[in-house]
């Protein structure tokens, strides 16, 4: 499974467990403690509008996530967002993304949301006590790539990220990943 087809298999996938937990408490306490449902809703839809408006526009300029609302649950968004870059992937991969001043490889910022909707997926459904399994081999493609960003100088106490967390030898593909991302695997 290559990046794009993981991203929007992991999108849709986002999509309806946001309309499974749309009754959920907005306040919600969420295992990335610095957001509660509602902030992670908009985390979520504000970071993917921003990214899908750099994927899909001609100079690859990324919006403001900050100008997002979420409407509802939020899922109409990601699947809309889902949608749009059906039309560019992989393709739009191979361009470098600008995100307000800095940039990003396509290919890095795409392995990177992959990676993010993958535990926000999980953050969400254990929230909301629903499941969340994403597919194995695309989980395996983040276990690649997520640890080159997680780097001591954004993990551990009073970063971005908490301390990887140890998981068991025979912890599955997701619980290796939500340990690394600083979550204690729930079984």
């Amino acid at each position: 499974m290559d990046t794009s087809a993981a991203l929007i298999r992991t999108l849709d996938q986002l999509a309806d467990l946001l309309d499974q937990a749309a009754d959920i408490p907005s306040t919600a306490a969420t295992p990335c403690t610095e957001f509660d449902v509602a902030a992670l809703r908009g985390h979520v839809v504000g970071w993917l509008t921003a990214f899908t408006d750099g994927f899909t526009a001609d100079d690859h300029t990324c919006s403001d996530p900050d100008a997002v609302t979420v409407s509802g649950s939020g899922a109409a968004q990601v699947r809309a967002a889902a949608d749009r870059l059906r039309t560019v992937l992989p393709a739009a991969l191979a361009e470098p993304l600008k995100i307000g001043d800095a940039g990003m490889p396509g290919d890095m910022a795409a392995s990177m949301i992959l990676w993010e909707y993958q535990m926000h997926g999980w953050d969400l459904a254990q929230a909301a006590g629903l499941d969340w399994s994403p597919d194995d081999e695309a989980v395996e493609a983040s276990l690649v790539v997520a640890p080159a960003m997680l780097t001591p100088d954004f993990q551990g106490e009073g970063k971005a990220f908490a301390a990887a967390v140890p998981v068991a030898e025979s912890a599955t593909p997701l619980e290796r990943l939500v340990g690394l991302s600083g979550r204690r695997p729930m079984r």
